[in-house]
């Protein structure tokens, strides 16, 4: 049979890519759409298309439910495998299941499967207990050929990073132990605001005070369990803040068709609540039950509540087009779930010109803008571009401007473009930060503890300080300036370290010495501008312009020989525990 709905460009782009890989590759993949983009439409229609039997994977039984009702939109039959459907088919090609129902019901499906599809896969963990990789190893016994494709619109999981390895455009990710290899396709979500696919997204800055969760703990991740208590006493310290944002959420939603109000903890969103209209008005949480959550989300899909009420729920599996305002009243360190939530209001309904997004957290994240994969280093970071000297891919990094929008500096560590080599693709080798190795020379990353060239062990930079600290013969200087001095005559320049206590120390490199020049070089010429620029110096004099952009290293160690003291370690891109320069509390 064939299907009864049209599938748009993109979804067609992605099901191509994904019959492209799998002919060529059984290595797992996945496909990137913003939240709105159809996802189901893609799994309906891959589904449709497979030869073998199907098993379609959700966390979630709105998931389960909405793409089980898109599958069938093309004219062909499939079970559901849920106990919150109260559903248990497993006999049929195609199964739309539960992850929690299914994984603990393996015993039901002994028939091998051809193509298991997760939706939202970035919530896979590939712990050897975890459901997931439960899962997939019983139907790998039973086929070990089996395709694995994931969908989601965020796919990045703070704390353990990218959920694939390598992108169809050309790139790695830094990803550790990930189920997925590649991501086959992926759709921007400015992309979908601007060919109409998706309401544009207007971006309120709210002019009232709000709470400043900058100050609560880094636990505060947005993917975890948040800590009720700090966060209950923040809040509670300001009593009328709530009160007062909740007013002007009532008054920008005035002549709108839904609110979603994203609450930082059950006591805060029961106060949010008290001031909003009682008859207008539901609070859903972790602890409502089944039966009420369902027809409080009903009543609000048919317009009879406006205002919707969530902690920690209703980030993803919640489709409510008809919502055009989100407001946002919990803080998050991550993109991805701030992409999630302001999602939610991103869905074309009829007589909505676009969403209004309403952030009380003072995050500071742009809607379009991708993860970049680690945690913001500054409060003032901002994602830059930058190209790699070696084979000029446009990384990615977050990074510092000016007033005027030049890149002050970045926070990069490795190219993350994809080179060909006759092994096939491979990263490509450019640091921009590094780590010496003392035995080969070879680059490092600067937290790499054997160097990844000779396996020989690298020194810790926290063992050194620590050593050096407990000698009488050391000095450990902590390093905020460095001045450098030329002299022509010797063809030598002089490197003088100041501390921020005006202490300092000093050393020469030589430039008719071969070693001593390449040491001048590997220490400085290679880390200006943050190694964005491939730059080695030959002659004193081509070091003369550069002079001003020679990076301080935070450290510098010394070792006192006879009458004056000898640097022996600099240490740059520090990240311990030891305070560097100028940064007293």
């Amino acid at each position: 049979m064939t299907q009864t709905f049209q599938l748009r460009d993109y979804q067609i782009q992605a099901v191509e890519a994904s019959l492209r890989h799998f002919r060529n590759s059984d290595d797992p993949a996945v496909i990137v759409l913003p939240t709105g983009a159809g996802k189901s439409l893609v799994i309906a229609e891959l589904s449709r298309l497979a030869k073998g039997r199907v098993i379609c994977l959700a966390h979630v039984k709105e998931l389960v439910e909405q793409n089980h009702a898109k599958f069938l939109a093309t004219g062909a039959s499939a079970g559901i495998f849920s106990a919150g459907l109260s559903q248990k088919t497993s006999t049929e090609k195609t199964t739309f299941a539960s992850i929690q129902s299914l994984s603990a019901n393996l015993n039901n499906f002994n028939e091998p499967a051809s193509l298991i599809i997760i939706d939202e896969c970035h919530r896979v963990g590939m712990e050897e207990s975890g459901q997931y990789n439960k899962t997939i190893e019983h139907f790998k016994t039973l086929n070990p050929k089996v395709k694995i494709l994931g969908l989601t619109a965020t796919p990045y999981r703070l704390g353990s990073g990218w959920i694939y390895q390598n992108h169809y455009h050309g790139y790695t990710r830094t990803c550790t132990n990930s189920l997925f290899k590649k991501c086959i396709f992926e759709l921007p979500l400015q992309h979908m605001v601007k060919k109409g696919y998706l309401t544009p997204p207007i971006h309120y800055d709210a002019a009232i005070a709000h709470y400043d969760f900058s100050l609560l703990t880094e636990s505060l991740d947005g993917e975890q369990n948040t800590d009720d208590i700090a966060l209950n006493e923040l809040i509670h310290k300001h009593p009328r803040v709530t009160e007062a944002v909740t007013e002007q959420i009532l008054q920008l939603s005035q002549d709108r068709q839904g609110v979603m109000i994203f609450a930082a903890t059950i006591d805060h969103a029961k106060e949010i609540v008290s001031y909003l209209p009682a008859d207008k008005t539901a609070l859903i949480t972790g602890k409502t039950k089944l039966k009420q959550r369902d027809s409080l989300i009903t009543a609000f899909k048919n317009k009879e509540i406006k205002y919707l009420v969530n902690v920690s729920v209703l980030t993803t599996g919640f489709d409510a087009p008809h919502v055009d305002v989100i407001a946002i009243l919990r803080p998050t360190q991550s993109i991805s779930l701030f992409q999630q939530i302001v999602g939610r209001g991103l869905r074309l309904s009829p007589g909505k010109k676009d969403c209004l997004v309403l952030d009380y957290t003072n995050n500071g994240y742009n809607i379009f803008q991708p993860e970049i994969g680690e945690k913001r280093p500054t409060q003032d970071s901002v994602a830059v571009q930058i190209h790699c000297p070696a084979c000029d891919f446009a990384n990615t990094f977050w990074g510092r401007k000016d007033t005027e929008g030049n890149i002050l500096e970045h926070f990069g560590r490795r190219c993350h473009g994809l080179v060909e080599t006759e092994h096939g693709e491979t990263q490509c080798t450019h640091r921009f930060r590094f780590k010496r190795c003392p035995h080969c020379n070879e680059e490092n990353d600067i937290a790499a503890r054997q160097c990844q060239h000779c396996t020989e062990k690298l020194i810790d930079p926290d063992d050194l300080l620590r050593s050096a600290l407990n000698l009488k013969n050391n000095k450990v200087l902590r390093c905020s300036a460095i001045t450098p001095e030329i002299n022509i005559k010797e063809k030598s320049i002089k490197i003088t370290y100041h501390d921020e206590d005006g202490l300092t120390l000093a050393e020469t490199f030589r430039f008719n010495f071969k070693k001593s020049r390449q040491a001048f070089n590997n220490l400085f010429a290679r880390r200006i501008a943050d190694g964005s620029q491939t730059i080695e110096f030959d002659k004193l004099e081509e070091v003369k312009p550069f002079l001003p952009y020679l990076p301080a290293p935070d450290f510098v160690i010394a070792k006192k020989q006879k009458q004056h003291w000898q640097v022996t370690e600099r240490l740059f891109d520090y990240q311990g525990p030891y305070r560097k320069a100028n940064q007293l509390s």
